[in-house]
């Protein structure tokens, strides 16, 4: 009995590594796919270059409020209460103005991710369609990125056991 148990154990392997060995698997480097694209090396000099502009811009007015600053300080023994307090709303007022320029310029929503959107994005799709595109028709059922974080950039939807895991768990999708 323990003889025939053991050859069905080995014969479910085998089976099973077979399965695994037919699945075609493969990997891109998307940061060199994407270095290697013209229109992405072009993207990637605007958009260092309106990142500088937009620096050298909040710069300088941060160093116009130090410098008002600085002169406050030197007035300020001369200055009547209320001049003080008007200068020093203006430096105050100059500063929250810098700051929200600055998060409008690099914040999370702002204008430089809104341009690397537009640049950007557009190129990436390029890419990952075409990766989709090649997979599919040589039979890769997954693709994986080894740029940065180890990441599947294709799977092919007949390996996605998502629905059968959530059904196990009692869970129910979109």
């Amino acid at each position: 009995m323990k003889k025939i148990l053991s050859v069905l154990v080995v014969g479910l392997v085998m089976g099973t590594s077979s399965v695994v060995m037919a699945q075609k698997y493969a990997y891109i480097d998307s940061e060199e796919i994407l270095n290697s694209m013209p229109s992405y090396t072009e993207a990637q000099a605007q958009l260092e270059k309106l990142s500088i502009d937009w620096q050298k811009e909040i710069e300088a007015r941060f160093k116009a409020i130090d410098e008002m600053y600085r002169k406050y300080q030197q007035d300020a023994v001369i200055l009547p209460e209320d001049a003080k307090v008007k200068r020093q709303n203006e430096i105050i007022n100059a500063e929250n103005e810098a700051k929200e320029l600055q998060k409008k310029r690099f914040g999370t929503d702002g204008d430089l991710y809104k341009k690397r959107e537009e640049l950007i994005k557009p190129i990436q799709d390029r890419v990952f369609t075409a990766i989709e595109e090649y997979a599919r028709d040589r039979g890769y059922a997954f693709v994986f990125d080894k740029a940065g974080a180890l990441t599947i950039v294709y799977a092919d939807t007949k390996y996605d056991i998502t629905d059968q895991v959530m059904a196990k768990l009692g869970v129910v999708g979109k």
